[in-house]
């Protein structure tokens, strides 16, 4: 039997089988997890149907998370299938491409900043604050980082801020819903080969170098991360909230480890 039978989770940003959220779902699935999922907008809603079809979910909802209005409709919508559910895995980041690339300073403006912050960091907080009263007692909320966020990293420019503002925003909402029992964290993964890491400037680059420092010689996959993330979501990790947990073989704590 698996460790999540009976509870339900909503992932929210599902683009194509190469994101990490397409991980984590087969993770959840495999461990008997119910599923919903909200994709951007009606355009890739066939597509994501098609894809998480295999899941045997019947829930596939839009939401465009730059709207207020549009949160408040998915979770009435939802409503019309769960009255109440267990968790939330928030996997939307956006950043225009033109930001990863050059000179950080020289490069940003209030509106690549607004943007960034918009959609990376505050659509979490806008996602939980609509749907709080729909959570079970004990519902886990997951979302994910990256280690630009407390280091520098060549081109991820103003998306390091935006998830290190992620990364305040899952501390300051542990305490807010301690009280109701619900835990939030975040998932910090070494860097994956997805549709959106296309848009930073010399990232192979950046992988190679995250592979070389790091302790373990095996690549992290999605699958990793969607397992890890099956134990945050789960009552396994009762004690764990306000965290980020690095899935990166240990490379958020090396330095020169890899010369001999």
């Amino acid at each position: 039997m698996g460790f999540l039978k009976g509870k339900k989770f909503l992932i929210i940003g599902i683009s194509s089988v190469r994101s990490i959220a397409f991980g984590i779902a087969k993770s959840l699935y495999n461990q008997k997890a119910e599923l919903g999922f909200v994709c951007q907008n009606e355009k890739i809603k066939k597509k994501i149907k098609k894809l998480v079809e295999p899941m045997k979910s019947c829930i596939v909802l839009c939401c465009d998370v730059s709207n207020d209005k549009n949160i408040k409709k998915l979770f009435i919508d939802l409503g019309q299938v769960w009255k109440k559910f267990d968790g939330l895995v928030h996997a939307i980041a956006y950043c225009p491409k033109q930001y990863f690339n050059g000179d950080f300073i020289d490069n940003i403006t209030r509106e690549g900043f607004n943007i960034s912050h918009e959609i990376s960091s505050y659509s979490f907080i806008g996602l939980v604050k609509a749907c709080r009263t729909m959570l079970n007692n004990f519902s886990s909320l997951l979302t994910l980082s990256y280690l630009g966020s407390q280091r520098v990293v060549p081109n991820y420019n103003v998306m390091g801020l935006a998830k290190a503002s992620l990364e305040a925003s899952v501390r300051y909402m542990a305490s807010s819903l301690g009280k109701e029992n619900i835990r939030v964290n975040a998932i910090s993964s070494s860097p994956i080969k997805t549709i959106s890491s296309y848009k930073i400037t010399n990232f192979n680059k950046i992988r190679n170098c995250s592979y070389a420092s790091s302790f373990l010689k095996n690549s992290v996959t999605s699958e990793n991360i969607g397992n890890v993330a099956s134990f945050l979501l789960s009552d396994l990790s009762l004690g764990i909230t306000g965290s980020v947990i690095y899935v990166d073989n240990g490379f958020n704590v090396s330095s020169m480890n890899n010369i001999q």
